[in-house]
């Protein structure tokens, strides 16, 4: 079998295309990564163990299928992500109705579009494969880099850049009490609601690999206790299905759950060790009438250098 068909059939993610479409229209219209994730797993009752899985990066292997679903998706005029973090409908998104053969459809559209396109530029051998593993379920960019930098931090340097993260986020009195045997937790802040309210935050920052279960909420939960109004976990993992059920129980201390995307996505919102680049793609046809002469032949001299040309050639 040919190899490029080999890797569209591989292409796991495209039975996520309707179901995300389906999701988003449960859901308003519009919700983010972690919703639209939590919705499909309900729906297509997706088992826990399944739900858990990690590719090797440590990213959660099913919300990465999703997510390339979703890039097909906006390709395809489905959704649109004006604003980062969230996923809105379009009115084409909110009435498609994508079956798996429907899906498989879209997703070899473009694939062959992006063929094409490598074809007119011409790319070597290496560039073309570089692009094609782009279709791939796992994949690594600078998000993956960023992840690998966060996990080989020491202890003492992860607590710290957490510390500058919650200033970012807009926490003042941010200390990290570091390795104090304190139940586990790491430091505090202040977070200002408004002028008149504020709320005293505990945290732990935990450079893991793996995903975090039930029992290491319940063990923070009770740590925090009435020392503060909420508790915050900031992992380079992930967490299961039943921790994250366990953070929002009721009649418990509520902690707020940041995971390897999450944050990540929250260094990119304040650029937090990150350049933004900009980068331009040539508009190939724009230059291909200036390439052809068109633009010459058809141009329109004024009339008086016309008449004095004619003139000179009498003369």
């Amino acid at each position: 079998m040919d190899k490029k068909v080999k890797k569209t059939e591989g292409a796991k993610f495209v039975r996520y295309f309707g179901p995300v479409l389906d999701a988003l229209r449960g859901l308003g219209g519009s919700g983010t990564p972690s919703e639209v994730t939590t919705t499909i797993a309900k729906m297509l009752e997706i088992p826990e163990v399944e739900q858990n899985e990690l590719l090797k990066s440590g990213t959660p292997r099913l919300a990465n299928q999703i997510a390339w679903a979703r890039n097909y998706l906006k390709l395809e005029g489905y959704i649109d992500s004006a604003k980062k973090g969230v996923w809105v409908l379009t009115e084409a998104g909110r009435k498609a109705k994508l079956s798996e053969t429907e899906a498989r459809k879209v997703f070899l559209k473009w694939v062959a579009i992006h063929q094409e396109a490598r074809q007119k530029k011409k790319l070597s051998v290496d560039q073309e494969e570089a692009l094609e593993s782009s279709t791939a379920e796992s994949y690594q960019d600078y998000r993956e880099e960023l992840l690998t930098i966060l996990k080989k931090l020491p202890p003492s340097g992860f607590e710290e850049l957490c510390q500058t993260l919650l200033r970012y986020a807009g926490f003042d009195s941010v200390v990290v009490t570091g390795r104090s045997g304190d139940g586990g937790i790491d430091g505090h802040g202040i977070l200002k609601i408004n002028p008149l309210i504020s709320l005293k935050v505990l945290f732990q920052s935990k450079r893991y690999d793996k995903v975090v279960g039930p029992s290491h909420i319940r063990e923070f939960q009770g740590t925090i206790g009435g020392r503060a109004d909420k508790g915050i976990i900031i992992t380079t993992g992930s967490f299961s299905v039943e921790a994250k059920k366990e953070a929002i129980r009721d009649g418990a201390s509520p902690i707020e759950l940041v995971d390897s995307e999450k944050l990540i996505d929250l260094f990119e919102e304040y650029q937090i060790g990150l350049k933004p680049k900009t980068v331009y793609e040539i508009d190939r046809q724009f230059f291909e009438s200036y390439a052809s002469g068109e633009h010459y032949a058809s141009r329109s001299e004024p009339k008086d250098k016309i008449e004095k040309q004619t003139l000179n050639k009498a003369l």
